[in-house]
């Protein structure tokens, strides 16, 4: 039986959390549908743990129309409303509806910026950045700290500092994995989704 490899402490042994260590947390996003759906789900998370969003994840998708910021951008009151009794989703008002803020505020983002893919990442100057060995993992940093800062001026909410390093984690601006995890060497160079041109 092959071994079992040395992952992040935070992992644990749930099938799900595992795939999502293996498969994506640290990995570099250059998706522009994929960096929203992560904003929206750390916000989600927020006062919650991680593995209630991840179990949630494919309800999320569903009921906010696959993260599609132009269609979530038009949801309208009676359409937050039902998101409201959707038992599948955090059936929180404010998240909700700032799901739906977000949206509108990412399309005009992208009418000022070149897309959320390069707006994220010139806070990293293009790069992850990786943890130098020994260092602890910090909840926020001076780069979390200017992109919460500037989300917040464009319009975004449920963006703070804590949220948008767990977001640089998760998407790899940050490469966050335990020195002896399995990950650690390659999380940084790989990408999922080509970089954006728009």
């Amino acid at each position: 039986m092959p071994k079992e490899p040395v992952r992040c402490r935070w992992v644990g042994d749930d099938p799900l959390s595992i795939r999502y260590h293996d498969e994506e947390w640290g990995v570099a996003v250059h998706d522009e549908r994929k960096l929203f759906e992560m904003i929206v789900l750390e916000g989600a998370q927020a006062g919650l743990s991680w593995m209630t969003i991840l179990r949630k994840r494919e309800n999320y998708r569903r009921a906010f129309d696959g993260f599609d910021p132009v269609k979530i951008a038009r949801y309208d009151a009676r359409r937050v409303q039902r998101l409201m009794l959707d038992e599948g989703i955090v059936r929180n008002r404010l998240k909700i509806e700032s799901t739906v803020s977000n949206a509108r505020a990412l399309v005009a983002l992208e009418r000022e910026h070149a897309s959320l893919d390069v707006f994220v990442w010139s806070f990293v100057g293009g790069t992850p950045r990786v943890r130098a060995p020994g260092a602890g993992v910090p909840a926020k940093t001076p780069e979390s700290d200017a992109l919460s800062k500037a989300l917040i001026k464009q319009g975004f909410r449920f963006v703070g500092s804590t949220i948008m390093y767990a977001f640089m984690q998760a998407c790899g601006l940050v490469d966050d994995h335990d020195r002896t995890c399995f990950r650690a060497s390659r999380a940084g160079p790989l990408s999922r989704g080509a970089r954006s041109s728009r």
